[in-house]
């Protein structure tokens, strides 16, 4: 798990402001996901399929990306 993470106030930046960057950085470290991984015992078999799961979607997005680009 990651160590704790900061952010400080801008100048004239609100509160709510504050809270979206922290959360948006929060989710951009993944350490919601990690966090909500390890709550509960998944087998090993079961994180190994989720993975290749991932795997294959960040293919198919960064394939896509490049077709986009390319046209």
């Amino acid at each position: 798990m990651a160590t704790n993470h900061k952010v400080r106030p801008r100048r004239n930046e609100t509160g709510e402001r504050l809270i979206r960057r922290f959360t948006r950085k929060i989710k951009k470290l993944g350490l919601l996901e990690e966090v909500k991984e390890r709550r509960y015992h998944t087998k090993r078999s079961d994180a190994k399929r989720r993975a290749k799961q991932r795997a294959i979607a960040r293919r198919k997005k960064k394939e896509q990306k490049e077709k986009k680009n390319t046209n």
